[in-house]
Order: C-alpha cells, then sequence, then structure tokens
C-alpha cells in the first residue's frame, strides 16, 4: 500500500534531529513493500558529496536514501547543493553542476531561481515514481531564512504536501522545540503539519506518555511514533565529524579534522574495522603518534594548508616519516603534498599560491572545472592488484614527476602517486576503504597484518534494515491517519502499542 501522499516530507526541530534517518527507513520499508519511492531533498548544504552515474554531485544523505529506496541516485534527489568555502561563502551546485559562488546574502536573492529548479526535480521525479519522502534542511523556525524559503515550508506550501516534524529527545527539551517550531510557523504551515516523531528515545515509554498526552491537548496534533535511539549504526554522515572516537585497535590512525574537510565519510570503513583506532585530530589537540597519518579531502585547500601550518602538522608529519610512518593524502590532501597549490582565479577563495608540504614532486594547478566521475579499477601498489570502486571530485589538476609511479590504474589509465620510498601515496579517489580488498591492501601497504576486512555495503544495508524495522510503527501510523482522514490519537496504531525497544536491545 502506497502512503496516502505522493509526497510526504519530513522536517526537525534542529539540525541533526534525525530526519535523514527517518526518510531512509521510510524509503526502505515502503521499498519493502514494493513500492516505487523516491527521496527529496530541495536544498542540502554540506561538505560531504556522493557522484551520481550521470556525473553529478548530490548530497551523501540523498544517495544513502536512494540506497535504502533501491534505486540509482540522480541529480534530481538533491537538486540545490551547497558546499561551503567559507562562513560566509559556498559553491551553488544546481542540478548537479557547479553555477557559481556566492555569499550568503547574494544566495538569498538567488533563491527564486533556485526554487525553480528545485521544483522541475520535483514535478520529473513525481511522473516517476509512485512515492516522494522529501527531507527539509535545519529547522522551519528559522524566521531570519523564512522569506523566498526552498528548503522546508516554502517547499512544502508550494507543492502542497503534508509535514512530520521530527525531534531529538536525547538533546532534552523535546517538547519545547516542537511546541516552540509551531508557534514559528504560520497558520497554513501549522496545518500542513500533521504530526510528531519523537527520536533518539531510550528509557522507559510509560515514563514518557504524560508528556505525549500533554503534547497532543497543547497542538491538537498527534505524536505519531516514538523512536529508540540505535547505538552502533553504519550511515553515511550528512556532514558533520561524529565525536565519538573508534579505539578498539592496537593499529592507530590519524587524521587532521581540517576546517573545511569534505567527504569525510571515506574514513567510515575505518572506524568500523576492529584492529584500527581512529582519531580525527581537532584544533589545538596535541597531535598522536600514529602508525598511519591521512590527510583528507577539502573544500578549500590553501586555507586548510595553513591551518595545517599552525597546528604544526608539516613537523609531525616529518617526524613520522622518519620513524618509518606511512602517509595518505586523499583529493585535497593529495593536492597538500605536492610542492605548491597555485588558484589564479581564485576558485577556492582569494587568488594566488602557496608552498605545500613538498612530500611529492607535483604541482596543483586550481580551474573552474569540477572534476566528478564513479570509477573502477585495480591498486598499483600491491602485488595483488585488489580491485577498487570509489569517485571523484575535485576541483584542479595536478603534475610532476611523482605521477612516474602511480598508486591505482583507473580504466587503463594511470592514477594518483607514490614516493619512491614508499612511505608516501596521494590520490584523488574517495571511497577507497569502501571496497574490502582495496582497503585490506592500503591496510598492509600502511603496515597492518590483521585477518579482518570490513565489507561497507553489507554494514550499511544492516544498518538501514534496522532503522526501518524501528520505524515500522510511523508508517502503520502515517497510512492509519491517511485512511481516518483526521488527527490520531496516540492510542491504537501509535507507539503504545507498538512496544518501544529497551537500552538493551538498542545497544544490539
Amino acid at each position: 500500500m502506497v502512503l496516502p501522499y505522493q509526497t510526504l516530507m519530513v522536517q526537525g526541530t534542529t539540525s541533526d534531529a534525525g530526519k535523514s534517518t527517518v526518510v531512509a527507513a521510510l524509503c526502505r520499508l515502503l521499498k519493502r513493500e514494493g513500492v516505487l519511492v523516491a527521496p527529496f531533498k530541495p536544498q542540502n548544504m554540506a561538505l560531504n558529496s556522493a557522484v551520481t552515474a550521470d556525473g553529478g554531485e548530490i548530497g551523501r544523505a540523498q544517495a544513502l536514501q536512494a540506497i535504502a529506496a533501491g534505486v540509482a541516485p540522480s541529480t534530481d534527489m538533491n537538486p540545490v547543493l551547497l558546499k561551503p568555502s567559507s562562513d560566509t561563502g559556498a559553491q551553488v551546485i544546481i542540478h548537479g553542476k557547479v553555477r557559481t559562488d556566492m555569499n550568503a546574502r547574494d544566495y538569498h536573492q538567488y533563491k527564486p531561481i533556485a526554487m525553480q529548479a528545485v521544483l522541475e526535480s520535483h514535478t520529473r521525479l513525481c511522473a516517476q515514481y509512485e512515492c516522494i519522502v522529501v527531507e527539509g534542511a535545519g529547522s522551519p523556525a528559522e524566521i531570519n531564512l523564512r522569506e523566498r524559503d526552498i528548503a522546508n515550508m516554502g517547499f512544502a506550501e508550494a507543492v502542497d504536501c503534508p509535514v512530520v516534524l521530527v525531534a531529538d529527545i536525547d538533546r532534552g527539551g523535546v517538547f519545547a522545540h516542537i511546541v516552540g517550531t509551531l508557534a514559528c510557523l504560520s497558520e497554513s504551515e501549522r496545518a500542513r503539519t500533521i504530526g510528531f516523531v519523537i527520536n533518539r528515545f531510550r528509557g522507559d515509554i510509560t515514563l514518557l506518555e504524560p508528556g505525549l498526552d500533554w503534547l497532543e491537548a497543547q497542538t491538537g496534533k498527534p505524536v505519531l511514533a516514538v523512536l529508540p535511539y540505535l547505538h552502533g549504526l553504519f550511515l553515511d554522515a550528512e556532514d558533520a565529524v561524529q565525536a565519538v572516537q573508534a579505539t578498539q585497535g592496537a593499529f592507530r590512525v590519524i587524521v587532521p579534522c581540517l576546517p573545511r574537510m569534505s567527504n569525510h565519510t571515506d574514513f567510515d570503513a575505518l572506524r568500523a574495522h576492529p584492529d584500527i583506532d581512529l582519531r580525527f585530530v581537532r584544533e589545538g589537540e596535541a597531535i598522536p603518534d600514529a602508525d598511519l597519518i591521512i590527510l583528507p579531502g577539502s573544500k578549500h585547500t590553501r586555507a586548510d594548508l595553513a591551518w595545517l601550518r599552525a597546528q604544526g602538522w608539516p613537523e609531525r608529519i616529518a617526524r613520522h616519516l622518519r620513524y618509518g610512518g606511512k602517509v595518505i593524502g586523499i583529493c585535497g590532501g593529495f593536492q597538500m603534498l605536492g610542492t605548491s597549490v597555485i588558484d589564479p582565479l581564485g576558485v577556492e577563495g582569494s587568488a594566488g599560491a602557496s608552498h605545500a608540504l613538498g612530500l611529492l614532486d607535483m604541482v596543483t594547478d586550481m580551474g573552474t572545472e569540477k572534476y566528478l566521475k564513479l570509477v573502477h579499477g585495480h591498486c598499483a601498489f600491491d602485488a595483488s592488484e585488489a580491485p577498487v570502486s570509489a569517485y571523484e571530485i575535485h576541483m584542479g589538476t595536478s603534475r610532476g614527476a611523482a605521477f612516474a609511479l602511480p598508486a591505482f590504474t583507473i580504466e587503463g589509465r594511470a592514477e594518483g602517486a607514490r614516493s619512491a620510498d614508499g612511505q608516501i601515496l596521494g590520490t584523488y579517489l574517495h571511497g577507497l576503504f569502501d571496497t574490502p580488498a582495496a582497503c585490506d591492501a592500503l591496510l598492509r601497504w600502511a603496515g597492518l597484518n590483521s585477518t579482518a576486512s570490513v565489507d561497507s555495503g553489507a554494514l550499511r544495508e544492516a544498518s538501514i534494515d534496522r532503522i526501518a524495522d524501528a520505524a515500522q510503527p510511523l508508517l502503520h501510523a502515517l497510512r492509519a491517519l491517511g485512511a481516518s482522514n483526521e488527527s490520531l490519537s496516540h492510542t491504537g496504531v501509535m507507539h503504545r502499542n507498538d512496544r518501544v525497544p529497551s537500552n538493551d536491545e538498542c545497544d544490539s
């Protein structure tokens, strides 16, 4: 049975309330029933992105949701992507392609044009799919952003779709978040809000019930579901680096937490590896000793190079290499390994050139064209020639003698570079560690002797199934609400008959 509405929107009272996972869960539940469903996010601001088969770029969360729905990711699923390059400016990507760079004020004026792209994509998806599950961005209660809004209620009003509001109880203040958000909405926006989801609950549901009664009495709207806090999920983060560090293994891998780090999802497989202690080193923190240092991708390579210097990383990397450690540079981190990064047009900020770390004999020239591609090949640094599937997202090209010793062979061409002493490897490929054979080969190269292996795809699928199983009561409630065409009580199909897992179950 399809939902009673072709388009349903999931909004949150705050960022990271759980919108992405709720959308992914609904997509998986509908897919299980044979419903042709697609995710959609009108506007996304994130530095974690994915490449579609047609060479476009979308937010990482929408690619994950497409996997949950069992469909190929497309640029229509995230027609507007903003990739911040500073605190006040961002690269504007429309339908998967870079349109321009804008500061926040100019983009606010540009929103009516962006909205046309959003509505075009939504129309195309409606013609292809039975159901569209939409993710909002941030919160609809951001008063300063309500004018010309395309990400939350502005979109919902434009296409006349119902809205479910998600709030994170683990943060505290969940009832104030919901009531306060409704108070900030217009009358028509409140009317299209059909109910609430309380997310990340742990504890005794009976202790929560008085609050649910109060909330429904105050708002006249139902609590559609209370979803449990699920530990140990392996899901692509939309943007922020997870605060929890993985410390289960003895082989230490450290990554500088660059101010403009992009696609830190590259390291998810390492986080899950039982023999690896993965740590992101933030500003001001002491740089620990490590077996492997990885320089991650960057949306602003020259600025992040300056940050590395200010934090003392060049000296620590030099010491690390003297003691036989290994270094990998990915995308922007690869560019940093060279002798210089030249940006004559100011593609990533002010025009100019920066001395790089000088660890590989190569120069990077920034250009206006972004290279986007899904790629397949094999490792050139390992005798097993392990296969690799990855993707490229980068501005600029690199050249120099370092490329005489490539890191990979991709579709018949040499890719990346290695140092002659075998201690340094650089590549433009993202997602290196997601292919188990390539991950194992890279870790062997870095010095890890292990029989363990991590299958990112299998872990991701299992996590999607877990969040879908937990969200089954929400799907039941949505259908009951649509069938009755009136506000639901939180009895019957609601959470009180759909038992919330205990903390022990959530920890599994």
